[in-house]
């Protein structure tokens, strides 16, 4: 069983109050929470990862706890996204340990959730950021939840470790008015539409 030693974690909440026009009625809360753990797989070719990745539940679950206490609780939660990111001496492949961790962590928490969860992965080191994705969490097409946020931690990933991220937001872009899919209009059937 590998050791994914935790390091750090970092919460990062966001309250969009306006962006241009018109203030709206409530502010959009978007929330991130980081944590840095050594990467067992550090400078060495792994043929077997995916059973690592059981290894990794028990962060993903304690990091979406205190996620949704950081956005106040679960209800109105209507859009998620993860990413992860390794230290020089990991591969691409390290950061796709999180996509069941993750991704399957967050689903079971807020219930109903049916849309894929939008997932980035990239390479860099200590102070490198990366964009997460965000999504609503039923129908991947409502346009209005398209969105990501910049997240980074000055003293992470070193050479031997793992950046795993999971955001939460609550609403739609501010003012968006690109059309398509809206949230009165979702079904939720079939994560898409």
């Amino acid at each position: 069983m590998p050791e994914f030693t935790l390091r750090k974690t970092m919460l990062f909440v966001e309250d969009i109050h306006h962006d241009g026009g018109p203030a709206p009625d409530l502010p959009r809360r978007r929330a991130a929470i980081a944590a840095l753990v050594r990467n067992p797989f550090a400078g060495g070719y792994t043929d077997d990862l995916q059973s690592a990745m059981d290894d990794l539940k028990p962060l993903g679950l304690s990091m979406t706890e205190r996620l949704i206490d950081a956005m106040g609780g679960a209800e109105g939660i209507d859009g998620y996204g993860k990413a992860a990111m390794c230290g020089e001496d990991g591969e691409l492949e390290h950061t796709a340990l999180w996509h069941v961790p993750g991704g399957y962590a967050m689903r079971a928490r807020l219930g109903e959730a049916k849309a894929i969860v939008p997932s980035a992965m990239k390479q860099g080191g200590p102070g490198s950021r990366i964009d997460v994705p965000l999504g609503h969490i039923n129908a991947a097409y409502v346009r209005s939840h398209f969105d990501a946020m910049e997240v980074g931690l000055p003293d992470g990933p070193r050479r031997d470790e793992l950046l795993f991220v999971l955001a939460m937001s609550r609403g739609g872009r501010i003012h968006d008015r690109m059309g398509g899919l809206r949230v009165e209009d979702v079904t939720g059937g079939d994560g898409l539409r």
